[in-house]
């Protein structure tokens, strides 16, 4: 005899099955809004919407504070802004506190940079967005770590000893590790300036030092018009010193190739010694020289002479393109250019990001030839040792029309006789 149904399950069955059918709750997903305040020991900050499409036309702020006595470290676990070799549109700003004095460093695209450490307990991070071409944003996590801890994704931080050393990930047991940043800020009292000397030095070799390097800048952040020099290579920098009481060191390695690495020593010098910058120079890459124009050549008559013609052999570099932007600084004028085509290339150093190619020039007087951003020009010129073109008063400088095609191209094709 079968055993007994009791009376309530015919009632219960239906809905014991309809439970059973329904799927799992699905898992909890952070929602990412823009910017905020953080803080704890570590935690995750997001691009607005993510994993979904970013806003276009935002500024979005994040501040970031860990305990104290220890500093932040941003490890990025998704990066995909807008792709452009110099960052122009679609970017994250990375700044060791909650000012906007020492920028760490500038993102986009798709290639995460190496874990990244402010030389306090606070950070902040500012993700900008224009009103085109987005992508999914970027995902990052924070944490809190001593000081003084090192390994293969800790390095930099605030020196502010009268003496002290730095080096890179792992030195000198083995290579520094691939996707590395690094940014050491070295502060001396006001009345002091600052001596640095790189003991041993192995970085990836390049010609412009593109992939691996370590850049020297004069003050508190990363600026292309204070950069004292790029250097790469096996031969150590020659001392350097620096103009006022801060210098920032900046050690970036890419995703590929790797090396022994670098130990680098400082020491604070009073201000009241006769000094002199040594221009640090590599048999890679020689640093990049800041040439003040002297008033007799900035006072010459500012015209044109010759033809694109006559001017062609006699340039180290033809080029035509875009000037995206100007830096004036001690009478003379820092831009950059975004390249249309190359003419004559010379020894010119030129940053290539996808089919984006773009190149540094110092106009040694900002008046002239005058250039203006935003516009078209033929730009012939000198080179510096470190790749920088150098443009005089008597360099040969036009608006560039689409005509002007055919007869570069004519000269492109032209021997020239040295």
């Amino acid at each position: 005899m079968p055993p007994a149904v009791p009376p309530l399950l015919p009632l219960l069955l239906p809905l014991l099955l309809l439970a059973a059918a329904r799927p799992a709750a699905p898992p909890h997903r952070p929602t990412f809004t823009c910017g905020g305040v953080v803080s704890g020991e570590s935690g995750f900050i997001g691009s607005e919407g993510f994993p979904g499409v970013y806003p276009p036309n935002s500024k979005c702020t994040w501040k970031i504070t860990v305990p104290e006595g220890k500093v932040v470290v941003l490890s990025f676990r998704y990066l995909d802004l807008e792709s452009d070799a110099l960052c122009r549109y679609d970017f994250v700003d990375i700044y060791s506190g909650h000012g906007s004095g020492q920028r760490i460093g500038r993102f986009c695209g798709t290639v995460k940079p190496g874990a990244l450490v402010s030389s306090s307990n606070k950070m902040l991070v500012q993700m900008t967005s224009d009103a085109n071409t987005a992508g999914s944003g970027f995902i990052a996590k924070f944490s809190a770590a001593e000081p003084n801890e090192r390994g293969d994704q800790y390095c930099g931080g605030r020196l502010e000893k009268p003496s002290g050393s730095f080096h890179t990930p792992n030195w000198p047991e083995r290579d520094y590790p691939a996707g590395v940043t690094c940014s050491w800020h070295i502060v001396a009292p006001k009345n002091q300036l600052i001596e640095l000397k790189f003991e041993k030095f192995d970085v990836e070799r390049d010609n412009y030092c593109r992939y691996d390097y370590v850049s020297v800048f004069n003050g508190g952040e990363i600026n292309d018009a204070k950069r004292i020099g790029k250097y790469c290579g096996d031969s150590p920098p020659a001392p350097i010193l620096s103009e006022k009481n801060e210098l920032l060191i900046q050690f970036l390695s890419d995703l590929s190739l790797t090396a022994d690495g670098f130990i680098g020593h400082y020491k604070f010098r009073p201000k009241k010694l006769p000094t002199t910058t040594a221009l640090p120079t590599t048999t890679t890459v020689p640093a990049t020289s800041t040439v003040k124009p002297t008033v007799a050549l900035c006072q010459q008559k500012c015209k044109r002479s010759g033809t694109l013609e006559s001017n062609y052999c006699s340039s180290n570099f033809v080029i035509t393109g875009t000037v995206i932007t100007t830096v004036p600084r001690a009478g003379s004028l820092h831009a950059t250019i975004s390249i249309i085509n190359v003419y004559k290339e010379g020894n010119l150093a030129i940053q290539q990001a996808g089919k984006n190619m773009s190149a540094k020039i110092l106009v040694m007087c900002k008046q002239c030839p005058l250039i203006r951003r935003g516009l078209n020009y033929i730009i012939m010129g000198q080179v510096e040792e470190d790749g920088r073109g150098k443009v005089y008063p008597n360099s040969f400088v036009m608006s560039f029309k689409t005509k002007n095609s055919k007869i570069l191209n004519a000269l492109k094709n032209k021997t020239c006789q040295n």
